[in-house]
């Protein structure tokens, strides 16, 4: 049992080094992974779309630096800037969200992209403390089972 969670803890503690290590590669590849999701959105019930626009909706974002982004796509050309970066549903028609100068009076400006990143952030506190306290009790748990292990030892050999 000592060794099962020991063996947890290392595949625990690698894999908190390498999230810090690597994390500015993290956050290079969501930012690009975001590109990609804004450059093939559309409407069909396509799971990357349906995840850029509760992103929008739920942090208040529009595009991935700013919503100048959607003027680059083809969904722009067709339907003009997606309803999720709108601020207010019922204040935003189709042809305000086609204009850019108009949608900026009607959507989000912030890019989702930081608002993402800085959010995540602002989590690893709590993510690490959490990860914290369940190491010490991984780490209580090995110590126990290695004494209980001990204790069973030592009387086996007394009792002969």
């Amino acid at each position: 049992y000592a060794m099962l969670l020991s063996l947890i803890f290392l595949i625990v503690l690698v894999a908190a080094v390498v999230g810090f290590v690597f994390r500015h590669e993290i956050k290079t590849n969501f930012e690009s992974n975001l590109n990609v999701a804004l450059k093939d959105y559309n409407v069909t019930a396509d799971r990357h779309s349906e995840a850029v626009d509760t992103i929008q909706r739920t942090l208040h974002c529009c595009g991935v630096q700013n919503y100048s982004d959607w003027e680059r796509t083809e969904y722009f050309s067709q339907r003009g800037i997606p309803r999720s970066c709108c601020k207010s549903q019922d204040d935003c028609s189709e042809e305000d969200l086609k204009d850019p100068s108009k949608a900026k009076q009607k959507v989000f400006v912030d890019g989702c992209f930081f608002l993402v990143t800085s959010t995540m952030e602002a989590k690893m506190s709590v993510v690490a403390g959490i990860s914290f306290s369940i190491a010490c009790f991984q780490l209580v748990g090995i110590i126990l089972a290695c004494c209980l292990s001990q204790y069973i030892t030592n009387n086996q050999y007394e009792m002969v």
